[in-house]
């Protein structure tokens, strides 16, 4: 049985509902104190807790090459219409603005500072599911609409949990599905919506691999200092993994290979 584009929509609208009551049903999350307790926070050269700081430095080297990949000459011989440039041209931005805020969060962090350490993230990663999203199923809607939709959606959930904080209800629910929903619905868009253009092939499991990488590396933040004998940590390797995985969005947007979907 072949799916008609409108049935193949519907899924994705039924997870989507399905993810928003169950968020729903989940008690408020508060913004746990213990998580700025970082296991390096050793400085060096007068910088304070310098590994996690300076490790972001690889989110800003991707995102020049990506912005001078995306806007400059090449941007004509990448993109077969002008506005498919937009949501990467908004990805690479916001990962620019990760170093940016990242680094600011971590030079002295605490629960005002994260607000900006997330913002930029929650822009590139809403920015890179629309991008998805129009090269897959609609190019006119995810460019011209869900691109805008979604950025606002992803600023919403961290106002909101800004605002929670400040009432002494902090409240994460809203910001983490903002970034579960994407993760879960990306596999299922790839599955429905299997021709693209330029989210095909493995780079784009790559991107994912990364991602994951940079999250136990986060988790295992202390063991791996202690593993490696106290010369990096899990989190300052956190940063570089996911600066892996924003490189992989670019090979996957400029890579012939990978955009023909092989």
């Amino acid at each position: 049985m072949t799916l008609t584009k409108q049935q193949r929509i519907a899924i994705l609208l039924a997870l989507f509902a399905v993810t928003l009551v169950g968020a729903s049903f989940v008690p408020p999350i508060p913004q746990d104190p213990d998580y700025h307790q970082f296991a390096d926070m050793r400085p060096l050269w007068g910088i304070p807790n310098f590994g996690d700081t300076i490790s972001n430095a690889g989110f800003l080297v991707v995102s020049l090459m990506g912005l001078w990949s995306l806007l400059g000459s090449r941007r004509r011989v990448i993109f077969t219409e002008g506005p498919d440039a937009t949501p990467y041209a908004v990805f690479f931005t916001g990962v620019g603005l990760v170093a940016v805020g990242s680094a600011y969060y971590h030079l002295l962090p605490d629960t005002d500072r994260l607000f900006w350490d997330r913002l930029p993230m929650t822009v590139a990663f809403m920015a890179l599911f629309a991008a998805i999203v129009a090269d897959r199923i609609d190019r006119p809607f995810g460019n011209r609409w869900l691109l805008p939709i979604l950025v606002a959606i992803g600023i919403a959930s961290l106002l909101y949990w800004n605002w929670s904080e400040g009432q002494g209800r902090g409240d994460l629910r809203w910001y983490a599905m903002v970034q579960f929903y994407p993760m879960l619905a990306l596999p299922v868009i790839c599955w429905l919506f299997p021709k693209s253009h330029y989210t095909g092939g493995g780079q784009l499991i790559w991107v994912i691999v990364w991602y994951g990488i940079a999250k136990v590396l986060e988790h295992f933040d202390g063991p791996v200092l202690a593993l490696l004998g106290g010369a990096v940590s899990g989190h300052s390797l956190k940063h570089l993994a996911a600066a892996i995985a924003t490189y992989h969005v670019l090979r996957m947007v400029t890579g012939t290979p990978e955009r023909a979907g092989l």
